[in-house]
């Protein structure tokens, strides 16, 4: 690891919303599935919030945090997608409470709201509490936080926003050089935070038979991706023009962000193929097994897939949230080793793909969430806009 240390006597910024707001712009870069970053953040300030906080947590603290679920930003086309968008939410709070610890406030206790672990708009254990002025109808509470001033850890803050801006989604080609047993060991150590119990199973793939393998059923699958027509729908409406597009919407992706640069008559022809009518038309000549040839190309020459599995094959929203910790944390590290990573969501975003992934390959843990190609890019990629409340939040 790459990281510097700090200076344990330094103390906290001078206030919490300072602290706040600089721990939300970094965690406000954390991934998420197409981009479409759908976290919630909120203080609890009044007295009622406080209490209620304070009831769920547990402990009296001088401050209290709600992550919640953005219903109008998730995606809802597949079932799997109810897993996706806690576990990335669980990826912002993990960056988000890093951040706070860094400027010395610490996590006292942290209560995970009761839930099926979808993303359906029926309230988890005790949030009807917290759900008091100024909190958004659209929001499903998912944790709380209790928070005092401390000492703060051994990370910087610059360090953590200086690869949070770093970290890319490169779907491009990787170098060919193995990454080194050694460096994917230190990634795979990476255990859950603050003591947790790991309910994260993970493996490398990094022979050459099972990366062929993942490759070829990449090949024989990944065009039901581009074939569902409610699916690529969806995935459709978070195409952007242009970077300048992405910019001003402040989400989803480009063409180049999925294809790699090309030219402006080939960017054309892209956008026109993939509208989702030209799609289920083409898809009737076999267009989307032209395309899932195309990145079974682009993974077979990978060094190296990693998976992620849960333990139980029903994860609950503790387990999806500590989840997107150890995500969070297995991404970061892998940035500041100059590593990238591509996820393939299309393996386990519809249950007999996954279920037929799990066996082929004989991956560990009863539910794998997240499988993703990991290497050295061989070109930089454009980073990922945000949208302009993505590193707000609400007081209530």
């Amino acid at each position: 690891m790459t990281t510097r240390s700090t200076d344990h006597a330094a103390a906290p910024v001078s206030t919490f919303a300072q602290a706040l707001e600089a721990a939300a712009a970094t965690a406000a870069l954390s991934p998420s599935s197409h981009n479409c970053q759908p976290w919630g953040l909120a203080r609890a300030t009044t007295a009622a919030a406080r209490r209620a906080a304070a009831d769920l947590t547990g402990r009296d603290a001088d401050e209290y945090l709600v992550l919640a679920l953005d219903r109008e930003r998730e995606l809802t086309a597949l079932a799997a997608h109810a897993v996706e968008m806690e576990v990335s939410c669980g990826i912002y709070w993990r960056i988000l409470l890093r951040a706070l610890a860094a400027q010395g406030w610490t996590a006292a206790a942290v209560r995970t709201l009761d839930g099926d672990g979808g993303s359906g708009s029926g309230d988890g254990s005790g949030s009807g509490a917290l759900a008091g002025a100024g909190w958004p109808a659209a929001w499903t509470p998912l944790c709380v936080v209790a928070l005092r001033p401390g000492t703060p850890s051994a990370e910087r803050l610059d360090d953590l926003r200086e690869t949070a801006l770093a970290r890319r989604t490169h779907r491009g080609p990787y170098r060919p050089a193995p990454v080194s047993a050694e460096l994917l060991r230190d990634l795979a150590r990476t255990g859950s935070p603050e003591g947790e119990k790991d309910t994260v199973r993970l493996r490398h793939l990094t022979e050459r038979r099972d990366l062929r393998a993942f490759a070829a059923f990449v090949a024989r699958h990944a065009g039901l991706d581009f074939g569902h027509r409610a699916a690529w729908r969806e995935t459709h409406s978070f195409l952007r023009r242009d970077l300048a597009d992405a910019a001003a919407r402040g989400d989803g992706f480009t063409l180049e962000q999925l294809f790699g640069p090309m030219s402006r008559p080939r960017r054309a022809a892209m956008r026109r193929a993939l509208a989702p009518a030209t799609m289920h038309l083409l898809g009737k000549v076999g267009y989307h097994r032209v395309l899932a040839a195309g990145l079974a190309d682009i993974v077979r020459r990978t060094p190296t897939v990693v998976t992620m599995g849960f333990a139980e094959r029903t994860p609950v929203r503790a387990d999806l949230l500590r989840g997107g910790a150890r995500l969070a944390d297995y991404w970061w590290r892998a940035t500041r080793h100059g590593l990238s990573l591509h996820p393939i969501s299309i393996v386990v975003q519809h249950e007999d793909l996954r279920v037929r992934l799990e066996r082929e390959l004989s991956l560990p843990g009863g539910r794998t969430f997240f499988v993703s190609r990991v290497g050295v890019a061989g070109r930089p990629a454009p980073h990922s806009h945000r949208r302009d409340d993505a590193a707000g939040h609400v007081e209530i």
